[in-house]
């Protein structure tokens, strides 16, 4: 099973919002909504939008909000 975790990660490596699904199109679309929810500021000072995947949902972070 793969697992899309999309994190929005502050300068100092904080994740601020984290949402992980298993199906990849709401995955996307997610990414795509944390990645125009950063303002150019946000960007400019470091703030990033990340997608990565994992096999398990014991590897998603615990704040995360779950879509199955």
């Amino acid at each position: 099973m793969t697992i899309w975790v999309n994190e929005q990660i502050d300068p100092s490596g904080i994740i601020r919002a984290c949402i992980a699904c298993s199906d990849a199109t709401q995955a996307q679309e997610c990414h795509d909504s944390f990645e125009e929810n950063l303002t150019p500021l946000q960007k400019q000072d470091g703030w990033v939008a990340q997608m990565r995947t994992v096999e398990s949902w014991e590897e998603v972070p615990v704040n995360s909000l779950k879509l199955d």
